[in-house]
């Protein structure tokens, strides 16, 4: 099971939901590049490049195959690879995931604007001006205190290094516009039917609205969907042993996809409405 954060974040969000998940799972939480202590080298942080380094990453590990499980930015990583490697991925967790509408907080719109990069060494700072300016900003931009202020918070603070700056403002800019959401992947999900794909969000998600999973639901046949009616952008850590709990029932009740490139290949070339055929699953339980 590979654990992907969002954006600007770390590994540690998933902090809370590892050591229950690990009690039966293999779980594989990586910081992506341009994030935490991974590197942040100049080059392509487009979605297709994350998609790439994931594909690597378990191929250097001797996993061919994982379930996978993306948090906002990780959501759109998710669904890039699914469409790269759909052989290699057996099931798909989308949690309060990017890449589903244009709609997105003003909050990651603003990265988009010309000169964002000048703005965000203030904002980082971890001065008192700094800090009070950045905590009132988001209160007024409806960030509101718990998981979803503490985890944008820590996101802020990671901006200090300039590296990591340059990363974010690549990511951002290279999905979203001052409109929003640039990158969406609705016109491809059809591809995704027959793999097993559960739908998590917050109901009081201020950054992506959670009409985006309704919406998705109905689009990707067989999906699950799971709204936490508490919980904001970051379920998983709001409620994280209600979440660990769905996630291990979805793996249990559902079997993983064995997608072949023919089928893949039958499914594009039939397009968006053409009955799906059907798929190979497994009688093993697959991580």
């Amino acid at each position: 099971m590979v654990l992907l954060h969002g954006i600007a974040g770390t590994s540690a969000t998933w902090d809370a939901v590892i050591p229950r998940l690990a009690e039966h799972y293999d779980v594989l939480a990586p910081d992506l590049l341009g994030h935490g202590e991974s590197a942040k080298p100049r080059g392509d942080y487009s979605l297709g490049a994350y998609a790439n380094a994931l594909r690597d990453l378990l191929e250097a590990l001797g996993k061919n195959r994982a379930t996978l499980v993306g948090h906002s930015l990780g959501g759109g990583i998710a669904m890039q690879f699914a469409y790269q490697f759909l052989g290699r991925c057996e099931r798909l967790v989308l949690v309060d995931s990017g890449g589903l509408g244009r709609e997105v907080h003003p909050l990651l719109r603003a990265a988009a604007l010309p000169g964002a990069e000048l703005v965000l060494p203030w904002l980082s700072t971890t001065t008192s001006r700094g800090v009070g300016a950045l905590v009132r900003g988001m209160n007024r931009l409806g960030i509101r205190a718990g998981p979803d202020l503490d985890e944008t918070w820590r996101s802020f603070v990671s901006l200090r290094e300039p590296a990591a700056r340059r990363a974010f403002i690549q990511t951002v800019r290279g999905v979203m516009d001052l409109s929003g959401q640039r990158v969406i992947a609705n016109e491809r999900l059809y591809l995704a039917e027959g793999l097993p794909t559960l739908i998590v969000w917050g109901e009081n998600d201020p950054l992506i609205p959670v009409r985006h999973a309704r919406a998705s639901h109905e689009r990707i046949a067989g999906s699950r969907l799971e709204i936490f009616p508490e919980a904001g952008h970051f379920p998983h850590r709001d409620d994280p042993e209600r979440f660990a709990k769905v996630l291990a029932d979805f793996i249990r009740t559902t079997r993983p996809l064995h997608a072949s490139a023919k089928r893949f290949g039958d499914r594009l070339r039939a397009g968006p409405g053409a009955p799906s055929a059907p798929s190979t699953p497994s009688s093993a339980p697959a991580s």
